[in-house]
Protein backbone atom coordinates (compact mmCIF):
# COMPACT_ATOMS: atom_id res chain seq x y z
CA UNK A 1 0.00 0.00 0.00
CA UNK A 2 1.36 3.38 -1.00
CA UNK A 3 2.47 5.90 1.61
CA UNK A 4 1.65 3.47 4.44
CA UNK A 5 3.85 2.93 7.51
CA UNK A 6 3.09 0.41 10.24
CA UNK A 7 4.80 1.58 13.43
CA UNK A 8 5.60 -1.52 15.47
CA UNK A 9 7.83 -2.44 18.37
CA UNK A 10 7.41 -4.69 21.44
CA UNK A 11 6.11 -1.84 23.61
CA UNK A 12 3.51 -0.79 21.04
CA UNK A 13 2.39 -4.41 20.61
CA UNK A 14 2.02 -4.70 24.40
CA UNK A 15 0.06 -1.45 24.66
CA UNK A 16 -2.18 -2.29 21.71
CA UNK A 17 -3.11 -5.45 23.62
CA UNK A 18 -4.16 -3.28 26.59
CA UNK A 19 -6.19 -1.06 24.26
CA UNK A 20 -8.01 -4.00 22.68
CA UNK A 21 -8.88 -5.71 25.98
CA UNK A 22 -12.46 -4.87 26.99
CA UNK A 23 -11.49 -5.31 30.65
CA UNK A 24 -8.94 -2.46 30.50
CA UNK A 25 -10.04 0.36 32.79
CA UNK A 26 -10.40 3.93 31.51
CA UNK A 27 -7.24 5.22 33.20
CA UNK A 28 -5.25 2.23 31.90
CA UNK A 29 -6.66 2.78 28.41
CA UNK A 30 -5.64 6.44 28.47
CA UNK A 31 -2.12 5.66 29.64
CA UNK A 32 -1.60 2.96 27.00
CA UNK A 33 -3.00 5.22 24.29
CA UNK A 34 -0.69 8.00 25.42
CA UNK A 35 2.36 5.75 25.14
CA UNK A 36 1.41 4.56 21.66
CA UNK A 37 0.85 8.17 20.59
CA UNK A 38 4.40 9.04 21.72
CA UNK A 39 5.73 6.26 19.47
CA UNK A 40 3.65 7.52 16.55
CA UNK A 41 4.94 11.07 17.05
CA UNK A 42 8.54 9.85 17.10
CA UNK A 43 8.03 7.77 13.94
CA UNK A 44 6.34 10.63 12.10
CA UNK A 45 9.18 12.98 13.04
CA UNK A 46 11.30 11.19 10.42
CA UNK A 47 9.31 13.28 7.92
CA UNK A 48 10.44 16.58 9.48
CA UNK A 49 13.05 18.82 7.92
CA UNK A 50 15.73 20.39 10.11
CA UNK A 51 17.86 23.49 9.84
CA UNK A 52 21.12 24.21 11.58
CA UNK A 53 21.49 26.84 14.28
CA UNK A 54 24.22 27.96 16.63
CA UNK A 55 24.03 26.87 20.26
CA UNK A 56 26.24 27.91 23.17
CA UNK A 57 27.03 25.13 25.62
CA UNK A 58 28.61 25.86 29.06
CA UNK A 59 31.97 25.17 27.39
CA UNK A 60 31.88 26.38 23.79
CA UNK A 61 29.88 27.31 20.73
CA UNK A 62 28.66 24.39 18.63
CA UNK A 63 26.03 23.51 16.04
CA UNK A 64 22.50 22.40 16.83
CA UNK A 65 19.26 21.99 14.93
CA UNK A 66 15.67 23.13 14.98
CA UNK A 67 12.57 22.17 13.02
CA UNK A 68 12.49 24.00 9.71
CA UNK A 69 8.76 23.74 9.09
CA UNK A 70 5.76 24.79 11.15
CA UNK A 71 3.89 21.72 12.45
CA UNK A 72 0.10 21.85 12.70
CA UNK A 73 -1.82 19.15 14.53
CA UNK A 74 -5.46 18.69 13.54
CA UNK A 75 -7.42 16.23 15.68
CA UNK A 76 -10.69 15.00 14.22
CA UNK A 77 -13.23 15.61 17.00
CA UNK A 78 -13.70 14.10 19.35
CA UNK A 79 -11.61 10.92 19.41
CA UNK A 80 -8.62 12.69 17.87
CA UNK A 81 -8.30 14.78 21.03
CA UNK A 82 -6.96 11.69 22.80
CA UNK A 83 -3.75 11.90 20.74
CA UNK A 84 -3.11 15.64 21.05
CA UNK A 85 -1.32 15.82 24.42
CA UNK A 86 1.32 13.24 23.50
CA UNK A 87 2.06 14.97 20.20
CA UNK A 88 2.20 18.39 21.89
CA UNK A 89 4.66 17.07 24.48
CA UNK A 90 6.91 15.79 21.69
CA UNK A 91 6.39 18.89 19.48
CA UNK A 92 5.74 21.71 21.98
CA UNK A 93 5.83 24.51 19.41
CA UNK A 94 3.19 22.85 17.20
CA UNK A 95 -0.05 24.68 16.53
CA UNK A 96 -3.42 22.93 16.88
CA UNK A 97 -6.54 23.13 14.75
CA UNK A 98 -9.78 21.14 14.98
CA UNK A 99 -12.15 19.47 12.56
CA UNK A 100 -15.53 18.21 13.73
CA UNK A 101 -16.88 15.29 11.70
CA UNK A 102 -19.74 13.02 12.68
CA UNK A 103 -20.52 9.72 10.97
CA UNK A 104 -24.07 9.17 9.73
CA UNK A 105 -24.83 5.72 11.18
CA UNK A 106 -27.07 4.83 8.21
CA UNK A 107 -24.95 5.97 5.26
CA UNK A 108 -21.59 5.79 7.13
CA UNK A 109 -20.72 9.10 5.43
CA UNK A 110 -19.10 11.95 7.42
CA UNK A 111 -21.03 15.10 8.29
CA UNK A 112 -19.02 18.19 9.24
CA UNK A 113 -20.05 20.48 12.10
CA UNK A 114 -16.86 22.39 13.03
CA UNK A 115 -13.66 23.63 11.39
CA UNK A 116 -10.93 25.87 12.82
CA UNK A 117 -7.24 25.76 11.92
CA UNK A 118 -4.22 28.08 12.15
CA UNK A 119 -3.25 30.26 9.22
CA UNK A 120 -0.50 29.48 6.70
CA UNK A 121 -1.41 25.82 6.17
CA UNK A 122 0.26 26.01 2.76
CA UNK A 123 3.70 26.30 4.37
CA UNK A 124 3.05 23.88 7.25
CA UNK A 125 3.35 20.16 7.73
CA UNK A 126 -0.15 19.14 8.82
CA UNK A 127 -0.72 16.00 10.90
CA UNK A 128 -4.32 14.82 11.19
CA UNK A 129 -4.95 12.88 14.40
CA UNK A 130 -7.70 10.26 14.16
CA UNK A 131 -7.37 7.06 16.22
CA UNK A 132 -9.50 4.88 13.95
CA UNK A 133 -9.11 4.70 10.17
CA UNK A 134 -12.20 2.60 9.47
CA UNK A 135 -14.13 3.30 6.24
CA UNK A 136 -11.79 6.20 5.54
CA UNK A 137 -14.70 8.54 4.93
CA UNK A 138 -14.02 10.92 7.81
CA UNK A 139 -10.27 11.03 7.19
CA UNK A 140 -10.79 11.64 3.47
CA UNK A 141 -13.25 14.45 4.21
CA UNK A 142 -10.82 16.00 6.69
CA UNK A 143 -8.02 16.04 4.12
CA UNK A 144 -10.36 17.54 1.51
CA UNK A 145 -11.23 20.36 3.94
CA UNK A 146 -7.55 20.99 4.65
CA UNK A 147 -6.49 20.94 1.00
CA UNK A 148 -9.27 23.39 0.13
CA UNK A 149 -7.69 25.76 2.64
CA UNK A 150 -4.19 25.45 1.24
CA UNK A 151 -2.62 22.46 3.03
CA UNK A 152 -0.42 20.36 0.77
CA UNK A 153 1.97 18.49 3.09
CA UNK A 154 -0.25 16.07 4.96
CA UNK A 155 0.08 13.05 7.27
CA UNK A 156 -2.46 10.88 9.09
CA UNK A 157 -1.66 9.46 12.54
CA UNK A 158 -3.95 6.64 13.71
CA UNK A 159 -3.94 3.86 16.29
CA UNK A 160 -5.69 1.26 14.14
CA UNK A 161 -6.44 1.11 10.42
CA UNK A 162 -8.68 -1.18 8.39
CA UNK A 163 -7.58 -2.20 4.87
CA UNK A 164 -10.74 -0.60 3.47
CA UNK A 165 -9.86 2.76 5.01
CA UNK A 166 -6.27 2.64 3.81
CA UNK A 167 -7.41 1.84 0.27
CA UNK A 168 -9.94 4.68 0.25
CA UNK A 169 -7.44 7.21 1.52
CA UNK A 170 -4.84 6.05 -1.02
CA UNK A 171 -7.47 6.43 -3.74
CA UNK A 172 -8.83 9.82 -2.66
CA UNK A 173 -5.55 11.33 -1.41
CA UNK A 174 -2.56 9.37 -2.74
CA UNK A 175 -0.21 12.10 -1.52
CA UNK A 176 -1.16 11.64 2.16
CA UNK A 177 1.18 9.53 4.27
CA UNK A 178 -0.46 7.15 6.76
CA UNK A 179 1.16 6.14 10.04
CA UNK A 180 -0.63 3.59 12.22
CA UNK A 181 0.18 1.25 15.10
CA UNK A 182 -1.97 -1.64 13.81
CA UNK A 183 -3.47 -2.81 10.52
CA UNK A 184 -6.53 -4.89 11.39
CA UNK A 185 -8.42 -7.52 9.41
CA UNK A 186 -11.58 -5.87 8.08
CA UNK A 187 -14.73 -3.86 8.76
CA UNK A 188 -18.01 -5.37 9.89
CA UNK A 189 -21.39 -4.45 8.37
CA UNK A 190 -21.68 -1.48 10.72
CA UNK A 191 -18.33 -0.10 9.61
CA UNK A 192 -16.44 -0.96 12.81
CA UNK A 193 -12.90 -2.31 12.67
CA UNK A 194 -12.35 -6.00 13.47
CA UNK A 195 -10.86 -7.11 15.77
CA UNK A 196 -10.47 -3.45 16.74
CA UNK A 197 -10.82 -1.99 20.20
CA UNK A 198 -14.36 -0.62 20.19
CA UNK A 199 -14.97 3.13 20.03
CA UNK A 200 -11.73 4.94 20.91
CA UNK A 201 -13.54 8.13 21.88
CA UNK A 202 -16.01 6.37 24.19
CA UNK A 203 -13.28 4.34 25.86
CA UNK A 204 -11.04 7.38 26.34
CA UNK A 205 -13.69 9.71 27.70
CA UNK A 206 -15.81 7.17 29.58
CA UNK A 207 -18.98 7.62 27.53
CA UNK A 208 -19.75 3.97 26.90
Amino acid sequence: MNNFTLVENPLIIRDMTYLRDKETKEYQFRLALRRVAYSLAIAISSEFEMEEREVITPLEVTSGYKLKQQIVLVPVLRAGLSLVNSFIEMIPDAKVGHIGLQRDEETLEPIDYYYKTPKNLEISKVIVLDPMLATGGSASAAFTFLKNRGANDLILASLIAAPEGVKKLNKDHPDVKIYTAALDRELNEQGFILPGLGDAGDRTFGTL
